[in-house]
């Protein structure tokens, strides 16, 4: 297999419990991510720490000099580990991403965080549409309930749905031990 990057997406304190901005199934996601962030550091595969960080007037958590925006512990990034801050969903957009994977030659990505609906869903479809080849960690990827038209989705058919969506057409989604099978064989 080509050369592999772990990306960690927004696996912040606020997301965990005690956080501004709770997921179902965040202290999970978050250890399994651990997982994975331990098997490419015993392998010494490139790791890409994502850190968003609010700008915005009206913003509730993430917010610039407080515990929330911190990375979450389960995954603290290493001297050597490249942290890429960003303002919008997707890891990407207004962020020199696409220029550290190039330099560093990665041609597949390994996907985990969180919002599974949100940055986890606009990154894996802008890494598609650049080329990548992407893993998607189901179960080292976090979400919450959300609401439309007085109808009430919860957390864990929101996860289902958008991992549904992503999988096939824009990466492949597994759990986090059968990618690391996939990469050692």
């Amino acid at each position: 297999m080509e050369l592999a990057g772990l990306l960690l997406i927004d696996i912040q304190n606020d997301y965990f419990p005690n956080g501004k901005m709770e997921l179902k199934g965040s202290e999970k996601a978050g250890r399994v991510a651990g997982q994975l962030l331990a098997f490419f550091r015993k392998h010494v595969h490139p790791v890409i720490h994502i850190q968003h960080v609010s700008v915005r007037k009206d913003a509730t958590f993430f917010l610039p000099g407080t515990a929330g925006v911190e990375i979450h512990p389960d995954i603290k990034p290493t001297g050597n580990e490249v942290i890429i801050q960003k303002h919008f969903p997707n890891s990407f957009r207004e962020t020199d991403l696409l220029l550290h994977l190039q330099r560093k030659d990665i041609r597949v990505l390994v996907i985990a965080g969180m919002m599974t609906h949100m940055c986890v869903d606009a990154t894996v479809r802008a890494a598609a549409d650049y080329g990548y080849p992407c893993l998607i960690a189901a179960d080292a990827c976090a979400t919450r309930g959300l609401s439309y038209d007085q109808r009430v989705v919860d957390a864990d058919d929101v996860h289902v749905a958008f991992l549904a969506a992503l999988n096939g057409t824009y990466g492949n989604v597994m759990k986090a031990g059968d990618i690391i099978k996939e990469l050692q064989g």
